[in-house]
């Protein structure tokens, strides 16, 4: 089965159980590692979730995924926080709007390929963000290798 296919099942059968533990479903992401598959869902709620949160998210899914059986092969389930994940769907430009992210670029712009900055959101496929020194700018995501929230110290 196509690894997109599985995510958005997986993202289904999630949904009311999120719902009834008073998360928010981030993300799922379905990928191999080496020799291994990975499912993994991203979590959180305010204030930030738990390892009893996720533990308490993982024993449910895997009882669900267990009884539902859409994935054939054997893969290993993971469900974590967000923390510095890279931002993929435009809800998680909305979500971080205002924290810190790392832009990481294929190619250079006025020789750089890392910028870092306030995310400002997104302006239809541009990435807005706002430098340490103020200034504002804006990268397409086309051009964006990696978009990550990171947390500062």
């Amino acid at each position: 089965m196509a690894r997109k296919k599985v995510e958005d099942i997986v993202e289904e059968l999630a949904v009311p159980v999120v719902e009834e533990l008073s998360f928010e479903l981030v993300d799922v992401e379905y990928l191999k590692e080496g020799a291994n598959w990975y499912l993994r869902i991203y979590i959180d709620k305010p204030g930030g979730v738990t390892i009893d949160d996720c533990q308490a998210m993982s024993e449910r899914m895997s009882n669900i995924l267990d009884r539902e059986d859409p994935i054939k092969q054997s893969y290993i389930l993971e469900v974590s926080s967000p923390g510095e994940r890279p931002l993929k769907k435009d809800r998680d430009f909305e979500r971080f709007r205002g924290e810190f992210v790392e832009v990481r670029l294929y190619q250079p712009l006025n020789g750089k390929k890392i910028y870092e900055g306030e995310l400002l959101g997104l302006n239809g496929d541009i990435v807005e963000i706002r430098t340490d020194d103020g200034v504002m700018m804006g990268f397409d995501r086309k051009d964006t290798a990696l978009v990550r929230r990171i947390i500062r110290f």
